[in-house]
């Protein structure tokens, strides 16, 4: 505990070091008691502080206020997310399908996961310059190059077309105005990083939340997946999602939670089912999306701020199979709770809450959350690979139903059984919708299939064409396979396009 609580410390203080630039000429005189990118990187304690540098944009995305936060924008641009929160103008730009290239969470995507790859790519580019043991440089490495990758990896989903820069820019660089790349040059740079990080020799798993090998091979499960699917559509990729997936389903690392309490007990953070979390600490770095998952001001809460930021339709909430324990009242979603003044006394909040993200000591006591933010969970692992293999073998094999089987089996409903190739994969992807809802993987998921989930049918849908339940005159188009790329970078670089229809 005390090596991840400094490892939170430290990321939580790195901040200076991401800044510095090779700009030492600015002055006529240098002062020698300043760092440059040219005499800090000397010591095995300047690359580890450099490493860690890098896992800090991962934090920006899930803040939250009564702006609302980054990471609403991928789960209201599924249409099973409901808001109160008025004043949060870009949340109603991506839920009423009006987004401009304004947006303020796109432009915090942008920003933030561009910090994350100049950090790596200074790391990746001077830490094999220090003196310092082999084995240990190469696991920092690897960690630069694993987080570089999942930058990328966020960044070509959301905005297509993007700059590919993988080397230290200052004023005089070459890439200062870079050019777009290609999704599918993007997708080869993130597989380089990934394999090359997979042979630095670094432990299955990693309490303290730093990069492990199963973080490593699950993020490249993913990537495999998502080529397999549009928009390159590389569909002999299945097969390696699959066997990628089976490796660390093989490993015996990791386990699914015996109940969904422990999905939010901070007592389980980097243990057990989870694979790979953004970082929080109560009292140095907290965890900080608790108050956009809080009813309006309805009094539940410790945080003095409770903004209503996000909640399930009521649709998307009932959507569930009868008898599906997630669906059950403080499971993945609760509709009441006690008030903060009165703890024998509950109210009615009138929405499916998000129960599944709801730090409960947080909100009782001491408004500083010490939850982890999840970005893999074994079940994520366990359904890639049901929905890989069928793919990949053109029908589920006994491993495959297996693997979603074991979710099912958590959630006490009944085990899919002689379904045919289309049927196991539409029922695998519904799987998918509901257990990893409010994660930040559905809208991920829906692009790639092309597919939209319609809660009140239970059934997916062509993505082009689909109405959200709560919009009744407007439908998804081929626009909102994209985010548009930020104003200020269109107007920063020339060399920039707008993706089609912003």
């Amino acid at each position: 505990m005390n090596i991840y609580r400094n490892f939170i410390r430290t990321i939580a203080v790195v901040t200076a070091l991401s800044c510095i630039t090779a700009c030492s000429d600015f002055l006529d005189e240098e002062d020698a008691s300043n760092f440059t990118t040219d005499t800090y990187f000397t010591t095995a304690e300047h690359a580890k502080s450099a490493v860690n540098g890098i896992y800090q944009p991962l934090i920006s995305i899930t803040e939250s206020g009564f702006g609302g936060g980054p990471w609403l924008m991928l789960e209201f641009a599924t249409g099973l997310a409901n808001t109160s929160l008025g004043q949060a103008t870009n949340i109603y730009l991506v839920k009423d399908l009006i987004n401009n290239s304004d947006n303020g969470y796109g432009n915090s995507f942008w920003t933030g996961y561009y910090s994350g790859i100049s950090r790596a790519n200074l790391a990746i580019e001077k830490i094999p310059e220090i003196n310092m043991d082999e084995t240990v440089k190469q696991k920092y490495l690897a960690e630069a190059k694993f987080l570089r990758a999942y930058y990328y990896f966020g960044l070509v989903r959301m905005f297509g077309n993007i700059p590919i820069i993988t080397n230290s820019v200052d004023l005089g660089s070459e890439q200062l105005y870079p050019q777009q790349s290609s999704p599918e040059a993007v997708y080869d740079l993130i597989v380089s990083d990934l394999k090359e990080a997979e042979n630095a020799g670094l432990p299955w798993k990693n309490e303290s939340g730093r990069v492990s090998m199963g973080a490593i091979k699950t993020l490249l499960a993913d990537v495999y997946l998502t080529m397999a699917g549009h928009p390159l559509q590389k569909t002999e990729n299945f097969a390696l999602a699959a066997a990628k997936a089976k490796e660390v389903i093989d490993s015996g690392e990791f386990r699914l939670f015996d109940t969904y309490d422990e999905l939010h007990d901070p007592a389980t953070k980097n243990t057990g089912e989870y694979i790979f979390m953004t970082q929080y600490a109560a009292n140095i770095q907290s965890g900080n999306w608790q108050p956009a998952i809080l009813p309006y001001n309805l009094g539940i809460s410790a945080y003095s701020s409770q903004t209503g930021g996000i909640f399930a339709t009521n649709e998307f909430a009932s959507s569930y199979e009868v008898g599906d324990k997630r669906a059950e009242e403080k499971q993945f979603y609760f509709t009441s709770y006690s008030l903060e003044a009165d703890r024998n006394n509950s109210i009615n909040l009138g929405a499916p809450y998000i129960y599944k993200l709801f730090d409960i000591e947080a909100n009782e006591a001491s408004a500083q959350s010490d939850l982890n933010w999840s970005i893999y969970r074994y079940a994520d692992v366990l359904l890639m690979y049901a929905e890989a293999q069928n793919e990949a073998e053109g029908a589920p094999s006994t491993d495959a139903y297996s693997a979603v089987n074991l979710i099912r089996q958590r959630a006490e409903i009944n085990d899919l059984a002689g379904l045919s190739q289309g049927d196991f994969r539409t029922a695998v992807r519904i799987e998918q919708v509901h257990e990893l809802s409010f994660e930040n993987q559905t809208w991920y998921d829906m692009v790639r299939w092309r597919k939209a989930y319609d809660p009140e049918a239970n059934t997916l849908e062509e993505f082009v064409g689909h109405n959200f339940s709560y919009l009744t005159n407007k439908a998804l188009s081929d626009r909102e396979l994209l985010f548009p790329i930020p104003t200020s970078e269109m107007q920063n670089n020339p060399n920039l396009a707008q993706n089609t229809g912003y």
